[in-house]
């Protein structure tokens, strides 16, 4: 029962420590970090088993780096390559360089060291950055864009960070010979992957799909990111490399909404475990013993970060106070920082003390953040639009446009639906639970992915909260009142249309808070109607007269409540 205490303790102190930071303005993440440092070694010093649980919040890293992966589609990520390539390289590598010289002068390590140290505070925070950009609602803007383009190079190289930090810290990979057959043994593994994913992986979950389980879906979503990470970690390289190749290679996938819905609950709650894990490191006594020192190394490490990317911005053709606006939003460091520290730390590259001395740096660059950032957008931004798109907007972390219409079922309502959007060349995204359906369709090219929309998880995937519509074409009546339902409470600033059977299912649609409903019986009798009174002689004026008013009435009925109401004629 040991672990069941701690478990509680964790849950307690984030259920109150999180939404007090949230409501100060520093967000979700701070508050898991000072969550945990409450807890840890450092604070009261509650929760007696920090490795166990340091291992197992290993795994919300390596849940995002498969989201990640799932993200970075090569081609997705070409669509932004000048500012992804350009502007995030060059911030990357300048950020890095002048860090890395920095940190050699200043504390004497060696230039390897140094250079890990160095690229590694050059990184942001990827999940801190996108809740800020979310919650004001700019992914899609010119701030946004530019924000997400460097932290798309960035979370693209770590990947190959990760593959420094595993070679640097292998004392087997001294000799020629050996580099060659870990490389080798690596190369074969990722073939192994790749040809599982493409040539197994989709037979299996069409059949999966099939059998209507959720439970086995969630379980196969797991297998695949784990198992990978695992295969990769076995060849010398890193879990977290292992589940980002996964998620590359099912980006493409019509499953993948699907799985990232199953993992989303996973990845949030082990994240936060992660980071609370991270705040249970912080040595808070370290940092009280010459906080003066530990505050001017943070300023220095976020002008460095702030004054490289700000006259960056300005030469890749930003204009100058959405450059500063996005040089204030990406200085600190982030959580890729504490993973590759913790990782150098655990194989000996690092001291135990330099690792914490660099822990109490990331975390107090990243406590900043919210108070830095929120200065420079009210000062420059909040009264202005900058190049917002429609009707596409950006998904969250993805660097792709996504679907300005999210079609919920893809039957023959839907189906038709994203037909007239074709003609419109208005992007959509249908989702369906019909495996055959998903497959035919897709190779006809259409944008249907597998999925249970009735689950928010999916829904969030799918990109709904980004959306600027959603319609419920589902044929099934409680099925539909199901989503209308998710979608509302989940998504409330999201609209919904959807499609109703007869008077009383649209009235209950609208009930759930559907913000507009058609009725199928309505649409096909005044058809019926119209063309049975111009074929004996009506005057067309006079039946669209009346067509139009009948419709009028109908649909004002459905606002209505329909309690002790008779509808028949309806």
């Amino acid at each position: 029962m040991e672990y069941l205490t701690d478990v509680i303790l964790l849950l307690t102190a984030a259920v109150i420590v999180v939404p007090l930071c949230q409501s100060v303005g520093l967000g979700v993440i701070p508050g898991f970090l000072v969550a945990g440092a409450i807890l840890g070694p450092s604070g009261l010093s509650y929760v007696d088993n920090y490795d166990e649980i340091a291992h197992l919040a290993e795994l919300g890293v390596v849940l995002l780096l498969f989201v990640i992966g799932v993200e970075m589609n090569p081609t997705r990520l070409w669509r932004m390559k000048g500012l992804v390539l350009g502007l995030g390289s060059s911030q990357v590598l300048l950020t890095g360089g002048l860090i890395t010289v920095i940190v050699h002068l200043l504390i004497n390590t060696s230039w390897g060291i140094s250079l890990l140290i160095g690229m590694s505070l050059a990184l942001s925070s990827t999940a801190f950055v996108l809740q800020l950009l979310a919650q004001r609602k700019v992914l899609s803007s010119e701030y946004g864009k530019a924000s997400i383009a460097v932290l798309l190079f960035q979370d693209l190289f770590v990947v190959p960070l990760l593959a420094l930090v595993s070679l640097m810290g292998s004392s087997e990979l001294t000799i020629a010979r050996d580099v060659f057959l870990a490389l080798a043994e690596a190369v074969v593994i990722l073939l192994l992957i790749v040809l599982s994913t493409r040539y197994v992986l989709n037979p299996v979950l069409n059949q999966l799909a099939r059998l209507g389980s959720p439970e086995i879906f969630t379980a196969s979503a797991l297998l695949l990111v784990l198992g990978s990470a695992q295969a990769l970690e076995s060849a010398g390289l890193s879990m977290a490399m292992g589940a980002f190749i996964a998620g590359m290679l099912i980006a493409d996938s019509s499953y993948r909404h699907q799985i990232i819905g199953e993992l989303q609950p996973f990845r949030g709650l082990l994240l936060g475990l992660f980071f609370m894990s991270m705040g249970m490191s912080l040595n808070i006594a370290l940092f009280l013993e010459n906080p003066l020192l530990f505050l001017t190394i943070v300023m220095g490490l976020m002008a460095v970060k702030f004054l490289t990317l700000w006259p960056l911005s300005r030469l890749f053709g930003i204009q100058a106070k959405v450059s500063f606006s996005v040089a204030s939003l990406l200085a600190q460091s982030g959580e890729f920082a504490l993973v590759l520290f913790a990782l150098a730390k655990g194989l000996g590259l690092i001291e135990l003390l330099l690792f914490q001395q660099l822990l109490v740096v990331v975390l107090l660059s990243m406590l900043a953040t919210p108070l830095l950032e929120k200065f420079a957008y009210r000062t420059f931004l909040a009264s202005r639009t900058h190049g917002a798109t429609t009707p596409e907007v950006v998904a969250a972390g993805s660097g792709e446009a996504v679907a300005a219409v999210i079609l919920a079922g893809f039957g023959r309502m839907g189906h038709r639906v994203g037909s007239i959007l074709d003609l419109m060349e208005v992007p959509y995204i249908a989702i369906d639970n019909d495996a055959a359906l998903v497959n035919r369709e897709r190779a006809g090219s259409k944008p249907v992915y597998f999925g249970d929309v009735e689950r928010p998880e999916v829904l969030r995937a799918a990109g709904v909260g980004d959306a600027q519509l959603m319609i419920v074409s589902i044929n099934d009546s409680e099925t539909a009142k199901s989503v209308v339902a998710t979608a509302r409470t989940a998504f409330p600033d999201t609209p919904v249309f959807a499609r109703g059977h007869d008077l009383p299912g649209c009235q209950a649609l609208r009930a759930l808070g559907a913000d507009f409903t058609v009725s199928e019986t309505l649409e096909a009798s005044t058809e019926l109607a119209r063309e049975a009174l111009l074929l004996i002689g009506a005057d067309s004026a006079e039946v669209e007269l009346v067509l139009d008013s009948y419709r009028k009435k109908y649909y004002r009925r459905i606002n209505e409540d329909s309690g002790g109401a008779d509808s028949t004629d309806f």
